[in-house]
């Protein structure tokens, strides 16, 4: 099935990590967090990814352009007739990416309605944002997905804590400590869609549509999204605080969405 990422958004909230870099693009253990939710698609046999480019668009493209060098130890022989000799292996010889400009200022639902055409005569596809990680069960998500029948799903999840989480006796003795908890409370939309063609009869080419607004709004007015809940990891990288926690949690091998 093919996974649609959106890609193309400016990311003015984390410009603080890097000003020459879109979102997507930002690393996480040395690599893009574009490429790790990609990675963990892949991990569930997902491996035909439609990328909606955007800002900074080109810095994608000579990424997977250049995917042999930038992911593979090599000798260069320089001169006239160059030549390359590659070291190692990557596992990613059978992805298929396709990178589609969907406009400099466009919104999500724009982005989306743009790309229909990559989508070809596919029932179903999923649909997720290009900077947010997690530990989802997708084959359950799937299930979940073809046995309602209804148009959308959305993976419902926990929104993390911003702040450390203190648990304590009566006596003021701490007993628990969590940096980054899961919040207890209701659920946030996480990304990680799924859709099914229909979804584009709710979609116009108009650059100020968000599909999470008037698209989103009048699925849930005609009965037609539902919600796969997932309790388990889910982190976005809005801020410098997110870029160094999902950094820090590769470094000690504690990132839960690594799963290869």
């Amino acid at each position: 099935m093919k996974v649609v990422i959106l890609c193309g958004g400016q990311g003015t909230r984390i410009r603080d990590v890097s000003d020459n870099l879109p979102k997507p693009m930002i690393p996480v253990g040395g690599l893009p967090i574009l490429w790790h939710i990609m990675k963990y698609y892949a991990t569930w046999g997902h491996k035909d990814f439609v990328l909606c480019l955007g800002y900074m668009g080109k810095s994608i493209k000579d990424f997977f352009l250049n995917y042999e060098q930038n992911t593979r130890d090599f000798s260069l022989v320089l001169g006239g007739a160059k030549s390359i000799e590659y070291h190692t292996e990557h596992k990613e010889a059978d992805w298929r990416v396709t990178l589609a400009e969907t406009g400099l200022d466009a919104l999500t639902g724009a982005r989306i309605k743009r790309i229909r055409k990559y989508i070809g005569d596919d029932e179903n596809f999923m649909l997720t944002y290009g900077d947010g990680v997690g530990d989802i069960n997708i084959d359950e998500l799937l299930k979940f997905h073809q046995a309602h029948g209804k148009i959308l799903t959305v993976t419902g999840v926990r929104p993390p804590g911003r702040f450390g989480e203190l648990m304590h006796a009566p006596d003021g003795q701490v007993t628990e400590f969590n940096e980054k908890p899961q919040a207890t409370g209701g659920r946030i939309s996480g990304g990680y869609f799924v859709c099914r063609r229909d979804i584009f009869d709710y979609l116009d080419d108009r650059e100020d549509l968000t599909f999470e607004t008037d698209p989103m709004r009048k699925l849930v007015a005609d009965g037609q999204m539902m919600v796969f809940e997932h309790d388990g990891f889910w982190q976005p990288m809005d801020t410098y605080r997110d870029y160094s926690y999902l950094n820090n949690a590769v470094a000690i091998n504690k990132a839960p969405w690594i799963k290869w």
